[in-house]
């Protein structure tokens, strides 16, 4: 296993470089993608981070994010509606899997914090479960709407895969308590067989094909309680490859039920990777809005 032996904020322009070669490795030479040296240190020096882990000398991994405000109340000082925009993250693939992408988030908090910021938003795709693990059930964050087609349709960049690039927007508020009790580990999380006793519904019960592929259900119904389980593959990947039809089916049924919950007032609050039934599962527990873990009092924490 390889080791992380530190991580800090790159102040220094000679720095950038490296951490250019480093998203590189993800995205190739995509102009389109790629973070340029002189942006990145615009970036780290005016406020926003550029956060680097490396294994002794060599960067593994880097986490881009820039000051920004909501534009949903154009009357209010920007000082009000103050955030920062979590932009990227690239880990070394022999580095993944490792804690990597977590320690560099705990630590952009940590930054935040200082800065006097609540708020740290990113988006990501909502059929990636790795990356739902991470930033809904292990960070806390929270989501409250399905951008569709966040980046447009024309597939450049590597930003729309199965079919489009729907993306939720995650709102990380850093300052809250639950994001610290679940941070700490001071605040036990529920599992499904917990959910699934206290008769959580799965609004879209799955079911697998002649290949063994998972498939989405042709009928789902929003429920009327608090709670609600909307599934999603735990390895989409692997339907992309095998089936990309049937991958971009995904795309679209995900994309209805998320919307239909959000309408109904629901909240995306945590995620759930367990086994069920004799196979992997990955769901989104959604909860109304006004009982989502303290949602209400988040602006004011």
């Amino acid at each position: 296993m390889s080791t992380i032996t530190s991580i800090r904020l790159l102040q220094n322009f000679d720095d950038m470089h490296e951490a250019v070669a480093l998203q590189k490795t993800y995205w190739g030479d995509d102009f389109e993608s790629v973070v340029p040296a002189h942006m990145l240190f615009s970036i780290a020096t005016s406020g926003g981070q550029v956060i680097a882990a490396f294994d002794n000398d060599k960067m593994v991994a880097v986490l881009i994010g820039f000051l920004g405000t909501d534009t949903q109340d154009i009357n209010r000082p920007a000082m009000a509606n103050l955030r920062l925009v979590s932009k990227r993250m690239i880990v070394l693939s022999e580095y993944r899997g490792q804690g990597v992408g977590y320690k560099l988030k705990k630590r952009q908090r940590e930054f935040a914090m200082r800065q006097g910021i609540r708020l740290v938003t990113w988006t990501f795709d909502p059929l990636l479960a790795t990356n739902a693990h991470l930033n809904i059930r292990k960070l806390a964050a929270i989501s409250t709407a399905y951008l569709e087609d966040y980046y447009g349709t024309s597939g450049e960049g590597g930003l729309t895969r199965f079919g489009g690039s729907d993306r939720l927007s995650v709102e990380w508020w850093v300052t809250n308590r639950r994001v610290e009790e679940r941070l700490n580990g001071s605040r036990g999380t529920l599992d499904l067989p917990q959910y699934l006793e206290a008769e959580t519904p799965i609004v879209n019960v799955s079911r697998t094909n002649t290949a063994g592929l998972v498939v989405p259900s042709d009928m789902f119904v929003i429920p009327t309680g608090s709670l609600g389980l909307v599934e999603i593959p735990a390895a989409i990947e692997t339907i992309e490859q095998s089936d990309p039809e049937l991958a971009v089916k995904w795309r679209f049924h995900v994309r209805d039920v998320f919307q239909r919950m959000f309408s109904a007032g629901y909240v995306v609050t945590d995620f759930i990777l367990a086994a069920h039934e004799g196979r992997e599962r990955a769901y989104y527990l959604f909860s109304q809005a006004d009982k989502a873990f303290e949602r209400v009092d988040f602006s004011s924490n």
